[in-house]
């Protein structure tokens, strides 16, 4: 088989040869478009079987014509075009919904509030392999404009929901939770997360609000533990964090540049190593040694008594989440580089000018 039974990244890795930039299957894409053309209108359109011996006959034709652009959909009527996109789904060797998470989405019927429910949806759905995902948002968006023409189709929100639902939660590589109970309670359960999809699709493919501030929190204080329905959303959170921090790799310590900006005398940047006792003094001790007291960079003014001033200098930090602030000399830079990472860290004279030791 070339078509049915196929894995969604070896469709696409075939048909992206064909069209590079396709994010779906194009024989789905090409059986949707159909649909969209010839079925809303139909009536019962997805209910209404279409015939097995044309359906299983349609099928050996795509598999053998779809690629060479042979097939016609002349006379394909829309039931067995909607038996076949039904076939396409049940017949993944891995649920569109993937084995790993089938059983996550299942379980949202448990949760009692709404709201609750469409936030795990959202966090399950960025949770899915691109192909899914994609795949998934293209075969809600088609069944939403199912419901949309119900008035001609006589196909309500319940209905479709109540049909598609086994293909998507019922999969015979995965043992389902929904086995519990009967048959017809297994459908119901099934049938009300297939219809929290298509009725709130809208809200399932971004990353929303609460999402973005608990990422924050988690960045600020990473002490503090959140719990969530799934552990795997947890680590969720820290893939799709939003911070551009520069992270170092494991087992190294992080290096900071640092701009230098002395008056007339230096005008330059330094690389300073952190660690988790480094400080301010730290950092100005190597930057009076590099810079301002060393035989080839000396900068100090000879006072009358022969000794050497150096010039009274501070670092501040600016910009990321403050304007500009003068750091104290105790100031533990390693917990300042994490708490702003995006700020800059500038070594300048302070503001009285002076000449210090």
């Amino acid at each position: 088989s070339t078509l049915f039974g196929v894995p969604l990244a070896t469709l696409l890795e075939t048909d992206q040869k064909v069209r590079p930039n396709t994010l779906i299957p194009l024989v789905l894409q090409t059986l949707l478009s159909f649909l969209e053309k010839k079925g809303l209108d139909s009536e019962g359109i997805l209910r209404v079987p279409g015939s097995q011996s044309r359906i299983k006959l349609l099928q050996q034709n795509l598999e053998a014509k779809f690629y060479s652009g042979h097939f016609s959909w002349d006379e394909v009527s829309p039931n067995d075009a909607a038996a076949l996109l039904k076939k396409f789904i049940r017949e993944l060797p891995d649920p569109l919904l993937t084995a790993e998470y089938l059983n996550t989405f299942s379980a949202v019927r448990d949760i009692t509030e709404l709201r609750q429910k469409l936030h795990m949806l959202n966090l399950l759905v960025l949770l899915l392999p691109e192909p899914n995902r994609s795949t998934l948002k293209a075969l809600l968006e088609f069944l939403s404009k199912v419901v949309n023409r119900e008035k001609k189709n006589r196909m309500n929100l319940w209905a479709v929901a109540t049909i598609m639902a086994p293909n998507l939660f019922l999969h015979k590589a995965v043992p389902s939770r929904l086995t519990d109970g009967t048959e017809k309670g297994q459908a119901e359960k099934a049938a009300d997360v297939m219809r929290l999809l298509i009725r709130y699709q809208d809200l399932l493919w971004t990353i929303p609000n609460f999402l973005m501030s608990q990422v924050r929190r988690l960045n600020e204080n990473s002490n503090r533990r959140y719990q969530f329905y799934d552990r795997r959303i947890k680590n969720l959170l820290r893939k799709i964090q939003p911070d551009t921090r520069e992270k170092p790799e494991k087992n190294s310590e992080p290096r900071r540049t640092i701009k230098i900006q002395v008056a007339d005398l230096v005008n330059s940047t330094m690389e300073f190593q952190l660690n988790i006792n480094s400080r301010t003094s730290d950092l100005l001790t190597q930057f009076y040694r590099q810079f301002l007291r060393s035989p080839e960079n000396g900068k100090g003014k000879m006072r009358r008594n022969g000794s050497v001033g150096y010039p009274d200098c501070a670092l501040y930090e600016v910009g990321g989440n403050i304007g500009e602030h003068c750091l104290d000399t105790e100031t533990h830079l390693l917990d300042l580089y994490n708490s702003n990472p995006g700020g800059e860290w500038i070594i300048k004279m302070k503001p009285n000018g002076g000449r210090g030791q």
